[in-house]
């Protein structure tokens, strides 16, 4: 195929991905500008980050007062997933590809356009990257320029229910894959968990919000690996379970 056609399946690809992405994207903007940023500031996070849950987390922690070290570190431990997918991606690039070009599209790689690249047959070329990830960052953006517009013609009683959005797409995110493995159960719990005892407890009392979701990530990553972990039929661990690869 050419480049027009790569470019098109690409777009193809991530058509879906796009319209999925302007409900949630459209739930940031109503949040950040609701906490007092410009409507302007919001979409230019958008336009630069697509990192959903890390723009969700990094932007709740800059209303809450955080540094830039914790904000840094959280946002870190939330998004080095990407780094891992980019890592796999890059074994089924087409020979010969540039570095310039690789840094091009890894900009746009997300769980979900992960998941599209990876099953897809042969080689990943540069048209067609760049064509998965194009409509994903329109519908980003432009979601969330929609939910920032928006907030000052919403009455209080509507923009009070709205908050709730948040907190409903983190539900729905992680409830599907519990109900199907208790290791996510148990890790969510522990994760929880040790939240709660930081937030509590008076001894640590004095770990910031944005410290104390770093810990609880690490400490329910870490029990996950250590209680469940994988292997493949010659004994060695597998990264990702054999049964779980492909979801998003």
């Amino acid at each position: 195929m050419n480049w027009k056609q790569e470019y098109k399946e690409g777009l193809s690809g991530g058509l879906a991905i796009g319209l999925g992405y302007l409900p949630v994207s459209f739930t940031y903007g109503f949040m950040a500008v609701s906490g007092g940023l410009p409507v302007w500031v919001a979409v230019l996070i958008s336009l630069t980050n697509l990192t959903s849950a890390g723009q969700f987390a990094g932007t709740n922690l800059i209303f809450a007062g955080a540094g830039y070290l914790e904000l840094t570190l959280t946002v870190l431990v939330i998004n080095l997933r990407y780094m891992l997918m980019s890592l796999s991606l890059s074994q089924r690039l087409e020979k010969g590809m540039s570095t310039v070009k690789r840094l091009l599209f890894s900009f746009g790689i997300t769980d979900e356009t992960f998941v599209v690249a990876s099953v897809r047959k042969g080689d990943l070329t540069f048209p067609y990257l760049m064509g998965l990830i194009t409509l994903p960052i329109v519908g980003w953006t432009t979601g969330t320029a929609l939910g920032a517009s928006i907030t000052g013609l919403l009455t209080p009683e509507l923009q009070s229910a709205m908050g709730i959005a948040l907190y409903a797409m983190f539900i729905a995110i992680i409830v599907p894959p519990a109900r199907q493995s208790h290791s996510i159960v148990v890790i969510i719990a522990a994760a929880v968990l040790a939240n709660l005892i930081m937030r509590y407890v008076p001894v640590f009392g004095f770990i910031s919000s944005g410290f104390r979701i770093i810990l609880a990530t690490v400490i329910g990553a870490a029990l996950g690996a250590k209680l469940f972990p994988r292997y493949d039929a010659d004994g060695n661990a597998l990264t990702v379970p054999e049964n779980e690869k492909g979801e998003a």
